[in-house]
């Protein structure tokens, strides 16, 4: 495991109906994030962005912001890479599936380089929260081609 990096799985919780006779698929609930987690130093904001299959969106890091990245539809696959010098993982990459039956809470600390790609044939929504608030004026956020050969990633590897 990268250096940082929490990966907190979800516990899910079958929805009783409150019509017992409906004929109806029942649903589900989860407790994503709480305040005794302890998994956020400062919150910032919360994002969501909705991404289509196929879809490769990497790398992009940032240099005092930790995000908190939970996949709510589809199936994702996440990278990370500790691009961090100081770090006792530098050089490390780590993949972590996250996204429909397979529900996670992923802690991206600031400096790992961070990435997905949509492997479901439904799109991905993928809710973060963020330790800083996002300034346009003054951005916490770089970004690396997905290609990059340092990194060496090979995204067409399923």
């Amino acid at each position: 495991m990268i250096d940082g990096v929490v990966v907190k799985e979800l516990k899910v919780f079958k929805d009783i109906p409150d019509i017992p006779e409906a004929k109806i698929q029942p649903g589900f609930l989860m407790e994503v994030l709480r305040a005794d987690d302890k998994l956020m130093t400062k919150f910032g904001q919360t994002v969501f962005t909705v991404t289509y299959p196929g879809t490769i969106k990497a790398w992009h890091w940032h240099s005092k912001q930790d995000d908190l990245w939970f996949v709510a539809t589809g199936k994702a696959r996440v990278v990370l890479y500790d691009q961090r010098q100081e770090s006792k993982t530098h050089g490390q990459t780590e993949i972590i599936m996250a996204g429909q039956d397979d529900y996670k809470l992923i802690l991206i600390p600031a400096g790992v380089a961070h990435g997905y790609q949509v492997l479901s044939q439904e799109p991905v929504l993928l809710f973060y929260h963020t330790t800083e608030l996002y300034d346009k004026n003054n951005l916490d956020e770089q970004r690396i081609p997905y290609n990059d050969p340092t990194i060496n990633f090979d995204w067409a590897k399923v």
